[in-house]
């Protein structure tokens, strides 16, 4: 049973998620699921109390009144429970609660995992990467310390945007590069890529 606990549980959180991105209210919402949970439990005690009655004719009288007397429990229960979680209305909100704590608990492992995956980046990542390459850039973005990088962009032949990896304020449109040793002086450079804001389909840069 302890699988479909689980299920059930998971499936509430999920269908309070689901009303609240609809703007449902938190009240309503729990109507709807004490309504739906009541629901599942009067059907169950309506398969119960039809066993009433239905003992086996060969085990006698005895075990037949016995039967008899464990379905009534069993349905008395049943429509115990039923009351209790239709009582859940009128915007007690035990869904909202159980779903707040949920989030609380998802938000918390996942800025776990994100503590764990910066330190990876700055650790692993990073001392791995070469300045003034595209890599580097990239790395420097998934810790949000890219401001500091110029912003000027352009497409290569392919189509493919390229964004400048060097410092910004580098920039002079009349210190030409040496285009054979790579070095791009105060033009843009992005890996083997170098261009000036002249270029074709180039965004300039606002940092300078």
């Amino acid at each position: 049973m302890s699988q479909y606990q689980t299920a059930g549980t998971n499936a509430r959180w999920r269908l309070f998620a689901l009303l609240e991105a609809q703007g449902v209210p938190a009240s309503e919402a729990d109507d709807l699921v004490a309504a739906l949970e009541a629901g599942a439990v009067a059907g169950a005690q309506s398969e119960v109390a039809e066993l009433d009655g239905m003992a086996p004719a060969s085990r006698g009288q005895l075990f037949a009144d016995g039967w008899d007397d464990g379905v009534t429990a069993v349905s008395e229960a049943l429509v115990g429970i039923a009351d209790r979680d239709f009582s859940r209305r009128s915007g007690r909100s035990a869904g909202t609660a159980e779903l707040a704590v949920h989030i609380a608990d998802v938000r918390q492992r996942q800025r776990a995992s994100l503590v764990q995956l910066e330190k990876f980046v700055r650790e692993t990542v990073l001392p791995r990467t070469r300045p003034h390459t595209t890599a580097r850039r990239r790395a420097l973005e998934a810790l949000g310390e890219a401001g500091g990088l110029c912003t000027a962009r352009t497409r290569n032949s392919d189509g493919d945007v390229i964004v400048c990896t060097l410092d910004a304020g580098h920039y002079g449109p009349d210190d030409k590069p040496p285009f054979k040793d790579g070095k791009p002086g105060g033009w843009h450079k992005a890996d083997a890529s170098i261009w000036n804001d002249l270029s074709t389909a180039c965004i300039p840069h606002a940092a300078h």
